[in-house]
């Protein structure tokens, strides 16, 4: 039996770049996000997360869901497989390591190798439709 990671993920874009983290102790950059909790939405999970890693807020109403995307797990045993629902949102604040995150980075497309694998085929998603350089 396959077991599914159910994650909900931030894509924040900039000048061709994208907001990703890097937790204490790791060494690949995540697209900042978690893990949902007993009973949220994708949007409760994506507000929840993005305050405790990046202390902003997400702007109620302006989520917009940007794909689902799947992979397996980065640092888990072979057939553990991430889902990850991507929202772009306005936020409120300025993004800054919280909680576990002990960096804040913009990454362009060259970075690829940096990043989780379902980050990598966010990137390539992103790259094609020409948002990320």
């Amino acid at each position: 039996m396959t077991k599914t990671i159910d994650k909900v993920a931030w894509i924040q874009l900039a000048e061709g770049r994208i907001l990703s983290t890097r937790s204490r102790g790791k060494e690949v950059y995540y697209i900042p996000g978690g893990k949902r909790e007993a009973g949220e939405s994708d949007l409760e999970t994506l507000a929840r997360e993005i305050d405790e890693e990046l202390a902003v807020t997400i702007i109620a109403g302006t989520a917009r869901h940007v794909g689902t995307y799947q992979a397996q797990a980065h640092g888990h045993a072979d057939g553990i497989i991430v889902r990850m629902a991507c929202y772009t949102a306005d936020f409120d604040g300025t993004p800054a390591p919280s909680s576990e995150i002990e960096e804040v980075v913009w990454l362009s497309y060259t970075d690829r190798d940096r990043v989780s694998p379902v980050d990598q085929i966010i990137f390539d998603d992103l790259h094609q439709a020409g948002q990320l350089r």
